[in-house]
């Protein structure tokens, strides 16, 4: 078990790690709208969209992985109005290569954020 940091993504706001690193699987705790210096994107779903993926692909990046990688997403939204838009934005990073997912509205966040996307990744190289 390998634990997987980088300071390009926030720190963990909690007793827990950015992601894990088993055998050939990344697993990457949720990432929320912070910036890599802890302080919360400010903006609708979609700044805080991207913000969520700029966080994983950092995260990703330090493992030596990318979005291609990603076999599993598990997506929290605040409001599940904001699907569509969430769709259309995941659907950019997400083009040919479609992960399993899931997505729930949720009734509270950390911060009080309104999304939160977390990730499983495999590594095919090996």
């Amino acid at each position: 078990m390998k634990i997987i940091n980088t300071t390009n993504a926030p720190s963990a706001i909690g007793p827990y790690s950015q992601a894990v690193q088993v055998g050939d699987f990344l697993f990457c705790s949720g990432q929320i709208a912070l910036n890599k210096n802890g302080s919360l994107v400010e903006g609708g779903i979609a700044k805080q969209t991207h913000q969520v993926f700029n966080n994983i692909n950092a995260i990703l990046l330090e493992a030596n992985l990318e979005l291609e990688n990603v076999v599993k997403t598990t997506v929290f939204l605040s409001n599940m109005n904001d699907f569509s838009e969430v769709n259309e934005i995941y659907s950019s990073y997400f083009k040919e290569h479609k992960p399993a997912r899931s997505c729930v509205e949720v009734s509270r966040l950390p911060k009080d954020v309104l999304i939160e996307i977390e990730i499983i990744a495999y590594n095919n190289d090996k």
